[in-house]
This record gives C-alpha cells, sequence and structure tokens, in this order.
C-alpha cells in the first residue's frame, strides 16, 4: 500500500545530552511510559547509550521549532543476535514517541514517521521496520497511515511485538 505524501514539514535534531532532560520527563508521561516496562530511568539510561553508539541514530522531531518528541533509527545488522537480521540488507528499524500528551491524535506522528521515512528511502534504505507492542493500537494505526503494513508478530528479547514494515517501492 502506498504511503499518502504528508506536506508539513518536521525537523530532526540530533540528540544531544543536554536533551536528555526533556527526553526523561517524556517517558514519565503516562502514555510513553506504558510502553516501557522497565520504567523512565532505565529507558533513559538505553537512550543515553544510544547517543554514542555509531549504530543508533537518535533525534529530537520538532514541529514550528517545537520539541514534540523522539525517534531514533537502528542498523539490524550491527548486533550478531538481532532478531530483524533476516530483513533485506539496508533494513533500518526505528523508535519513536510524541512527547506530550495533548499531541497525541493530531495526526503528527504519522506525518513526522512519513517524513523520516522517505529520508532513509533516500539515503538508500530498502525498507524501514517498526515494532510496535500487539495492543499499542494507536501506534499501530499511525503506522499504518504513515505506510507501514504488518508482517507479522514476533517474541523478541524485549516482549512480543507486530512487526511492521514500509518499503522503498511503495513511498510514492
Amino acid at each position: 500500500m502506498p504511503a499518502v505524501a504528508f506536506t508539513e514539514s518536521y525537523d530532526f535534531i540530533a540528540l544531544t545530552h543536554a536533551d536528555l532532560p526533556l527526553v526523561r520527563s517524556w517517558l514519565g508521561e503516562p502514555h510513553v511510559a506504558r510502553w516501557y516496562a522497565e520504567g523512565p530511568d532505565e529507558a533513559l539510561e538505553h537512550i543515553r547509550a544510544h547517543i554514542e553508539d555509531p549504530a543508533i541514530d537518535c533525534f529530537l522531531v520538532q514541529h514550528h521549532g517545537r520539541p514534540i518528541g523522539y525517534i531514533q533509527a537502528y542498523d539490524p545488522f550491527a548486533w550478531p543476535d538481532h532478531p530483524y537480521r533476516d530483513q533485506p540488507r539496508g533494513t533500518f528499524g526505528i523508535d519513536q514517541f510524541i512527547g506530550e500528551r495533548a499531541l497525541i491524535g493530531q495526526g503528527l506522528g504519522p506525518r513526522f514517521i512519513d517524513q523520516f521515512v522517505r529520508h532513509r528511502f533516500a539515503q538508500g534504505a530498502p525498507r524501514v521496520l517498526t515494532d510496535p507492542n500487539p495492543s499499542n493500537a494507536a501506534a499501530i494505526r499511525a503506522y499504518g497511515k504513515a505506510g507501514f503494513v504488518p508482517i507479522e508478530e514476533r517474541a523478541t528479547p524485549w516482549g512480543r511485538v507486530l512487526l511492521m514494515a514500509r518499503d522503498r517501492r511503495d513511498a510514492g
């Protein structure tokens, strides 16, 4: 299914250690925290480590100059035991969230995800994956609006996920 091209523009600013207090406040928000079983402090420590990891690109998502969320892209082939190494070479995985509850349901997520994915395709990625919890209906709807289609449910080291993909040939 081809994705709809959104016209609104978002900025993706490389995450720095100075941004971590803002990200921590978002991780403590109930709509974000419920999907991080380890809790906001441990989730923040993972993100802190990701800043230094060359296989993971971390960004603040800005809309009209205002930080609204977080997105990261990772290379599943950077780890010998990653459960998504069965995907086409060059595939990237993404994880993201909108930080403030008041911004949920406004269509911001599908739009910034679409823009981010199109940029990855322009850089040569053949496929982009995301892996929401199968019970996260809102996230699954948002990814669908951004052109992702379900592949399968999988058991992973971080729990059961619905693996979803968007392929470059479907980018529109």
